[in-house]
């Protein structure tokens, strides 16, 4: 809580701060209007006190409370409200929520101590999984290390591919042992360093060993903020853990503080992000000031404190106004479409934030969140810019439109060359089609499949990743949809990634 509250004086300010000069205005209307004692005694001089007291009206108490003083207050609050009081920038809607996050797993044989229930190890992955549900639509990458470090999953928003790698990890998976958390540390920094937004790192582990952390001491200031989770019981401390600079330790708790501690520290890097990010507006909350100076206005109201100047302005208003506003609904009286959008998108209800955006941005990216990619993929191609094109590659890449998604990519390359994330995800797309077209080629000659080659007809341009009819001459075989079809040559990720981080291994032997 400390570390909200020194975050927020540190980047206050006000966006409009000339509105300002009006709150001294105020306070002189409010000095000059409001009755002061010495001016009623003066209507009663030179009259007996008896005679004062009788001819007084209300003489017999202190009136502490004017309608001056409510109005005053009222035009203070709007000052401040114009003044566009903030302490954080907008999000930019193609990006993620929050910062992304590289995860790196210890794989060890003492991960799978059962001290902490079922194992270590065990617990680690459905803490790990917790973490990625409560972080719905940011990027995660998965690490894992023992002697050597692999990179298990790339940043990713899809939470059931980090579920499948995470279930295929183990200690005899991994080629080499012991645990080199600094190679773990080098993958990680390199993975963030594929994305637009700084990110942060979390260690999951049980053990630190002195000699790692001259590694992490290493140019702190420069790389992303380092979060260790200690897997193990409260018997097993790591002071050294407390020297690295540029990190913190949370450790394993039976209910979720310890997730929202890493939450805590994943949002502090998010945050510097974004203030580090001039490209984007600031968030104006003075509309928070309207709700106590509504209530402030409901005070005209009371009988013998009704400013009839205040009506009169009201009525202008009212007049004035160009087109008259819809009330579908209570909350449309306080927000426009687009803040009931964002609410609703801030409670993960992405289909209501769709129907209710009329920014086109956020309606694009509340699609691609409920899942509407193709709905998504259009929206995104209605707009202009590099990144309008890139929310459409990565619209059309969960479609499984792979072709059309390259050409996104591509154009957004085009728009902006030094785009980063564009190249990359061109990069993924383009093998992406080159993998399924090869397997389409070995299924076209009968490898691995006992059929012939007439019996699969594939579309590559104008079909890739539509869903496609395969027919089997085989007993029971029927019509199989091209999912399915993919799916039937899946093999086990532990035995996957047992072989993949051997090649690797041994590539760097070499």
């Amino acid at each position: 809580m400390m570390e909200d509250i020194t975050y927020w004086l540190g980047v206050f300010h006000f966006i409009r701060p000339w509105w300002l000069i009006t709150v001294p205005l105020a306070a002189l209307l409010w000095w000059r209007i409001r009755p002061k004692a010495d001016q009623q005694a003066a209507l009663t001089k030179g009259f007996p006190a008896h005679l004062a007291k009788a001819l007084t009206v209300g003489g017999q108490g202190r009136q502490r409370f004017y309608p001056i003083d409510g109005v005053a207050a009222f035009l203070v609050l709007l000052a401040l409200a114009a003044a566009g009081p903030t302490w954080g920038r907008l999000p930019n809607p193609l990006l993620a929520q929050t910062a992304p996050l590289a995860v790196a797993i210890k794989v060890t044989p003492s991960m799978e101590a059962n001290d902490v229930q079922p194992t270590r190890l065990d617990r680690a992955q459905f803490k790990i999984l917790d973490l990625v549900a409560r972080r719905a639509g940011a990027e995660t990458a998965l690490i894992a290390y023992a002697g050597t470090a692999h990179r298990v999953a790339p940043l990713t928003t899809d939470p059931n591919i980090l579920r499948s790698y995470m279930q295929g990890l183990s200690p005899e998976v991994m080629p080499k042992d012991g645990a080199d958390a600094a190679a773990a540390l080098t993958k990680a920094v390199a993975e963030l360093e594929r994305t637009q937004t700084p990110g942060a790192i979390l260690f999951v582990l049980d053990d630190f060993t002195q000699a790692d952390s001259a590694a992490f001491a290493n140019e702190a200031d420069a790389r992303p903020p380092v979060v260790f989770f200690v897997i193990a019981p409260d018997s097993v401390v790591l002071p050294q853990l407390e020297t690295v600079p540029n990190a913190s330790t949370v450790r394993l708790s039976a209910d979720d503080s310890d997730l929202d501690r890493i939450e805590r520290r994943i949002l502090s890097a998010y945050r510097k992000a974004l203030l580090d990010d001039e490209t984007q507006t600031w968030n104006d909350r003075g509309w928070l000031l309207g709700w106590p100076a509504a209530l402030l206005l409901l005070l005209w109201f009371r009988k013998g404190w009704t400013m009839r100047w205040a009506v009169l302005i009201g009525l202008v208003v009212g007049l004035n106004t160009p087109n008259a506003a819809r009330a579908d609904g209570w909350k449309s009286w306080f927000w426009t479409p687009d803040q009931q959008g964002r609410l609703a998108f801030d409670d993960k209800d992405f289909k209501a934030a769709a129907d209710l955006f009329q920014d086109p941005q956020w309606r694009a990216y509340a699609q691609f969140k409920d899942g509407q990619y193709e709905a998504a993929a259009e929206s995104y191609a209605a707009m202009e810019g590099a990144d309008a094109a890139f929310g459409e590659g990565m619209a059309r890449l969960r479609n499984r439109q792979y072709r059309p998604g390259m050409r996104a990519f591509e154009r957004a390359l085009e728009l902006q060359p030094d785009f980063d994330a564009a190249r990359h995800n061109l990069e993924v797309a383009t093998a992406m089609v080159k993998l399924v077209e090869e397997t389409q080629a070995q299924s076209d000659t009968g490898e691995e499949a006992g059929i012939g080659a007439d019996e699969i007809v594939f579309d590559n341009e104008s079909g890739m990743g539509a869903e496609t009819q395969i027919e089997s001459e085989k007993e029971g075989g029927g019509l199989q949809t091209a999912d399915e079809w993919m799916r039937s040559v899946d093999t086990d990720v532990g035995d996957f990634l047992k072989s993949r981080f051997l090649i690797e291994n041994s590539q760097v032997a070499e």
